[in-house]
């Protein structure tokens, strides 16, 4: 069954996302123990993007 242009049930957002996904390894347990937690994937796309504002504001001494 081919997927259907503009359906209505697939996944929605009014701010896409990069089409390469960002990657990094973790310890042995820590993807088991992060999927535990409820709406980790916005809260870690939430630090990310609060280190990358707080890096960019940071002025050279």
């Amino acid at each position: 069954m081919p997927f259907q242009k503009k359906n209505k049930l697939g996944f929605t957002s009014e701010q896409p996302f990069a089409k390469d996904p960002v990657c990094f390894k973790v310890l042995p347990g820590i993807k088991d123990r992060l999927k535990t937690i409820s709406g980790w994937q916005e809260r870690l796309r939430q630090a990310v993007d609060e280190m990358i504002e707080e890096t960019e504001n940071k002025k050279p001494s």
